[in-house]
């Protein structure tokens, strides 16, 4: 009887402690910036160019995530009219890396999550999500989406940083590509 009662918790300790690990996995690189790139623009990778934040920028960019914009600068990459961003976002208290391409058309062709850092929310990498941003545009520079996004249970605060993103990627787009 005192053999099963130590072999019964040690098995709830044991799947307690596999639950809890199981948001510890979600978190990583799933895809590199190279790789990232590599599907963006068929392989052939553009060079980096940099998108230099005014005042207005700023403003904007503050309107759109809620706090300040750390840098000064955004990298990005563009092949013909096309570009590709990858911006780092708070989820909820880590950065999520997301890259978001914009075509020519200035819509969305692809948003992927590249890094992951949180413990929650890591459901927003998975296509069934990200491929809602297909062809979604902003309806003016720096203002909303013009499409729902629906969210992902458990996964509110990731699924709004995306949303930031994809909102900042349109504007920067608009802004830095109309300066060529």
């Amino acid at each position: 009887m005192y053999r099963r009662l130590i072999f019964t918790c040690v098995i709830a300790v044991g799947i307690v402690l596999h639950v809890l690990s199981l948001g510890a996995w979600a978190k990583g690189e799933y895809l590199s910036q190279t790789a990232f790139l590599d599907q963006a623009f068929a392989g052939i990778q553009p060079a980096a160019r940099v998108c230099w934040l005014n005042d207005r920028d700023k403003e904007t960019a503050l309107d759109i995530f809620s706090h300040r914009y750390a840098g000064l600068r955004v990298r990005y990459w563009q092949a013909k009219e096309k570009t590709a961003w990858i911006v780092d976002e708070i989820g909820k208290t880590r950065p999520i890396t997301i890259g978001v391409v914009v075509t020519p058309e200035r819509k969305i062709e692809r948003v992927r999550i590249l890094a992951f850092r949180e413990s929650r929310g890591w459901e927003v990498r998975y296509p069934a999500f990200t491929r809602q941003f297909v062809g979604v545009s902003a309806v003016s520079p720096g203002t909303e989406l013009d499409t729902s996004i629906d969210g992902v249970t458990g996964a509110t605060l990731s699924v709004k940083a995306v949303k930031r993103v994809a909102r900042f990627a349109l504007y920067l787009h608009e802004r830095c590509t109309s300066d060529i």
